[in-house]
């Protein structure tokens, strides 16, 4: 391996880390758990595209030109589960459930996330044997 190939993997791990602290202080530090319920959204999300999108190396999340049905039905159901992510803390905020502070946290944390994983379909699909 490359130290390219560890500092690409330093930032994936800091990104992610860095978005599940987000995920978290928008709780603690408003003494609310009610955004938690945005982490099932995070394991739910990259659920349809890893059932019905994912077939082998040659289509990647974005920008493949042969694509299949399947693909595009897993396609548009992870993007149409991304956007609970995002709706979830915006709900709970109008509903004066969580206060706008914690709804702040938790799209940052999603902003945060949803960056880690283009980056990372960008250096996968950049390099095919990347990881």
């Amino acid at each position: 391996m490359a130290i390219q190939d560890f500092r690409v993997i330093m930032v994936l791990a800091l990104g992610v880390s860095t978005g599940l602290l987000l995920q978290l202080l928008g709780c603690v530090l408003f003494d609310n758990w009610w955004p938690m319920l945005v982490g099932i959204m995070y394991v739910l999300v990259p659920m349809p595209y890893l059932f019905f999108g994912s077939t082998g190396g040659e289509y990647a999340i974005y920008g493949s030109s042969i694509q299949s049905g399947w693909v595009d039905a897993g396609k548009f159901l992870t993007g149409f589960s991304a956007v609970g992510s995002i709706a979830i803390p915006a709900i709970l905020a109008h509903a004066k459930v969580i206060t706008i502070g914690a709804l702040i946290m938790e799209l940052a944390a999603a902003l945060v996330l949803g960056a880690t994983v283009l980056t990372y379909d960008y250096f996968n699909s950049k390099d095919s044997g990347f990881f």
